[in-house]
C-alpha cells in the first residue's frame, strides 16, 4: 500500500470486472511466489517457454501450449503462424504479407476493437454475413487460396449474425483452413481451456490476467502442435515484428502457477458464493425507496457468472447511475462499478468477503445520502 501512497494513487475495490484498465485481477500468493523465485536466476528463455508450454498442455489436455504477452498478442501470433506456416523468412517480412496467405475470415457481427491484433500482422480481414445473419455458404465462398485462417471471437458478440462454431470448424477443416478462437475472457467455465480445441479449433487464446489470476501481461495459447511450434520461431526473443511481444521468465512461470491453481479450484462453490452475495445485495438495496434490482446472468463478457443491476428512479432517489458510480469511485474507499444512466452493475466476482460488506455499506450510504439531499 505504501508504494501507491508514495505515488499518490488510491487503490480501488473492484466491483466491476476483470478490466485491463483496473489491472485485470489480483495474483494469489502461489503465483507471486513462483514469479519471485523465477526472478532470482538466469535461464534459457526458449527452453523455459518449451518446458512451461509442455506443462500447460498437460494440465489443459491440449497437444501444445504457449505463453504470450496477453491475449491480444496471442491473436497476432496465431495469425502470423497461419500466414507463414513457421517459415522463418516469411516471418521476418511481416507485416509485409505479400507472397503468403494473408486473408483471415471473420463474421461481420464479430468485428471488434481487438481484431486490430489480427491486422497488425499485415493480414486482411474478410467479413462474411451481416449483423443479423450469415449462411454457411457465405463462408464456403469466402475461402480461397489466400485464406490463412478463420478467426472466431467468443463473447458478448457471439450468437448474433453468426452460426455455430461447430459448423465453422467443419467447413474450414474440410478445406484445410485453421480456426482460431479468441476466448480471452472465456474462463470460467474452466473446461473452455480444452473445449474449443477438442471441438476441432486449431488454437484458442485466453487472457492470463483475468479469471486465471495470473500475471496481467500474459496470455495462454493452447492448440495443435504445428501452430504452437510455428509461433516459437516468430515470437520473442526472435527478431521480427513480434520481438516487441517479449515474455519474461517471471511471467511464464507465473502463468503456469496460475493455471495449476485454477484447474484445482472448486468453481461450483465460487459460483454459489457469488449467487448468495447477489441475493443478499438485492435484499439490502431494495429496501431503499426508488431502487429496483435484478440478477443479471451471464455477465458482460458472456461468462456464467451473476451480477446485480440496480435500477434507479432518479426523481425519487436523487441520483442517476453515472453520478452514483462517480460518488462510489470518489468515496472514502474508492469502488469501481459499471454504470449506465439509469443504474449501476455490481459484480461480486473479484471481491473478498470483507470487500463485499464494504461495497454494501458504501452503496447504501450513497443512496441514502442522495435521497436525503434530493440532489442528482
Amino acid at each position: 500500500m505504501s508504494l501507491y501512497k508514495d505515488l499518490n494513487i488510491r487503490p480501488i475495490i473492484n466491483a466491476n470486472a476483470t478490466l485491463t484498465k483496473l489491472g485485470g485481477s489480483l495474483m494469489p500468493p502461489e503465483v507471486r511466489e513462483a514469479m519471485e523465485e523465477a526472478s532470482r536466476y538466469f535461464i534459457n528463455l526458449d527452453e523455459l517457454q518449451q518446458k512451461v508450454g509442455d506443462k500447460l498442455a498437460e494440465l489443459t489436455g491440449n497437444q501444445a501450449a504457449y505463453v504470450a504477452t496477453g491475449a491480444a498478442a496471442g491473436l497476432a501470433l496465431t495469425t502470423a503462424a497461419c500466414m507463414t506456416g513457421g517459415d522463418r523468412e516469411k516471418a521476418l517480412r511481416l507485416p509485409t504479407a505479400t507472397g503468403m496467405k494473408n486473408e483471415v475470415i471473420v463474421f461481420k457481427s464479430h468485428r471488434n476493437g481487438y481484431d486490430n491484433s489480427v491486422r497488425m500482422t499485415g493480414a486482411t480481414l474478410v467479413e462474411i454475413g451481416s449483423d443479423t445473419h450469415t449462411d454457411p455458404a457465405d463462408l464456403e465462398r469466402a475461402i480461397n487460396a489466400n485464406t490463412a485462417a478463420f478467426m472466431w471471437f467468443q463473447g458478448g458478440m457471439t450468437g448474433h449474425g453468426d452460426f455455430s462454431l461447430e459448423q465453422v470448424i467443419a467447413i474450414c477443416k474440410a478445406r484445410a483452413v485453421p480456426v482460431l478462437v479468441d476466448g480471452a475472457a472465456q474462463v470460467p467455465p474452466v473446461d473452455n481451456l480444452w473445449r474449443y480445441t477438442h471441438l476441432g479449433a486449431t488454437a484458442a487464446i485466453f487472457s492470463g490476467g483475468k479469471d486465471l489470476h495470473g500475471p496481467q501481461g500474459t496470455g495462454l495459447i493452447v492448440g495443435e502442435r504445428w501452430i504452437i511450434e510455428a509461433m516459437r520461431g516468430i515470437g520473442s526473443p526472435n527478431a521480427g515484428f513480434a520481438r516487441a511481444m517479449k515474455v519474461s521468465k517471471e511471467n511464464m512461470v507465473g502463468l503456469l502457477a496460475a493455471v495449476k491453481r485454477y484447474i484445482g479450484l472448486d468453481h461450483e462453490a465460487k459460483r454459489d458464493r457469488d449467487e448468495r452475495v447477489v441475493a443478499e445485495w438485492r435484499t439490502a438495496f431494495e429496501a431503499v425507496p426508488g431502487v429496483r434490482s435484478e440478477r443479471v446472468f451471464p455477465n458482460e463478457a458472456a461468462q456464467p457468472l451473476p451480477r446485480l443491476r440496480l435500477i434507479l428512479d432518479a426523481e425519487k432517489i436523487g441520483v442517476n447511475g453515472e453520478a452514483l458510480a462517480q460518488r462510489l469511485l470518489e468515496g472514502e474507499q474508492s469502488i469501481s462499478v459499471s454504470a449506465t444512466n439509469d443504474g449501476i452493475y455490481l459484480n461480486p466476482w473479484l471481491l473478498s468477503d470483507d470487500e463485499v460488506e464494504i461495497v454494501r455499506k458504501a452503496v447504501l450510504s450513497a443512496l441514502l445520502a442522495s435521497k436525503s439531499s434530493g440532489q442528482g
